[in-house]
């Protein structure tokens, strides 16, 4: 139950982390995620975030597995 816990927040932390570097990178390129209306620039900022929350993901997820591998 308790790796079930860690993996879930772990997986969190790294999911968040990565959207606000996605959303921190469309900020530095100038780009508006709230602007009014779907603009080219608004839709470039949400993709900017989706991926930067992927990546924050797969990235924890491949720390907590090379952590458990080498604990073996």
């Amino acid at each position: 139950m308790l790796a079930f816990l860690i993996e879930g927040l772990t997986d969190a932390m790294g999911f968040v982390v990565g959207a606000l570097l996605g959303y921190g990178l469309g900020v530095t390129l100038g780009l508006n995620l709230f602007a009014e209306g779907y603009g080219t620039g608004s839709v470039i900022a949400i993709v900017l975030v989706g991926l930067g929350g992927g990546m924050g993901l797969q990235g924890a997820r491949h720390m907590r597995q090379r952590n458990t591998q080498q604990a073996e």
